[in-house]
């Protein structure tokens, strides 16, 4: 069952043509009191879907990662507020959690501006459960008012004013976000690009965009080393080799990108 919440609990996401996911996410948060969808534009039926599963649907020009999250999470009117992905699904267990978290008999989450939530990532459908991979650990539900996404590039984390406490005593119950990451090679090959082009912009904002084999050669290499043989990501099988040895030229990328971007802007200064 789901608890019954004493509080208002509004679910934020952001989506861009997220229509093979979209209704899957919402689906597992029918019971949170409102549910606000910022959409960047899609073309495919991601919105419709969302109106029609009771979504509050806001559609806004791309401002980056942070910025979109936060103007999902300023449109909440909920006491708490449950920050997902679009392809992020809330199992049974965490919403029968968030019932105990949020319910009057929680005493040790009553002074929590937010808690860290247990997430189970899969790729190629298959439950990675090493490798730095589980359980992974993100801040998502906090109090309205309480925190808002860093305004970076890529990888926003949530700043918090208060308290963050951890519901990991709930993840024997398969408590746990279900992350529906990368279901195809082309799909996580794609997310790596983008995403190192992002990574790229903040390596030159931190004065790494010189030509460096440390970077580009020896970072991942040691990157992949360490997820693969020290943190045991060989148990996750060939799916563990393929997301390790891609994230690792994932670094790479983002060093050579880095590289590039500070080569244009000389020649563009010169």
């Amino acid at each position: 069952m789901v608890y019954p919440l004493p509080v208002t609990l509004s679910v934020a996401i952001i989506t861009k043509n997220e229509e093979a996911n979209i209704r899957r996410t919402l689906e597992s948060v029918r019971w949170a009191d409102e549910v606000i969808v910022v959409d960047s534009g899609s073309t495919d039926g991601t919105c419709e879907i969302a109106r029609e599963m009771g979504a509050k649907v806001f559609v806004e020009e791309w401002k980056g990662f942070a910025a979109q999250k936060n103007s999902a999470i300023e449109k909440c009117t909920g006491e708490w507020i449950l920050s997902l992905d679009a392809d992020e699904e809330v199992s049974r267990g965490l919403a029968e959690a968030i019932g105990r978290i949020l319910g009057p008999d929680a005493d040790e989450f009553a002074v929590a501006s937010a808690v860290r939530i247990a997430r189970k990532n899969l790729f190629l459908d298959r439950w990675i459960k090493y490798g730095g991979f589980s359980p992974d650990r993100k801040v998502r539900l906090f109090r309205r008012g309480m925190a808002l996404f860093k305004e970076v590039p890529v990888h926003e984390t949530l700043e918090v004013s208060g308290k963050i406490l951890t519901s990991d005593f709930y993840f024997e119950w398969e408590a746990v976000l279900i992350h529906h990451a990368y279901p195809t090679l082309s799909s996580y090959i794609d997310h790596m690009n983008s995403y190192s082009s992002l990574g790229a912009e903040m390596a030159v904002a931190k004065g790494q965009g010189s030509f460096s084999i440390l970077n580009i050669v020896v970072r991942p290499l040691s990157t992949f080393i360490y997820n693969y043989i020290f943190r045991l990501g060989f148990l996750d099988g060939r799916e563990g080799l393929l997301l390790h040895l891609y994230h690792s030229v994932y670094v790479s990328w983002k060093y050579a990108k880095a590289w590039e971007i500070s080569r244009t802007k000389t020649q563009a200064d010169g």
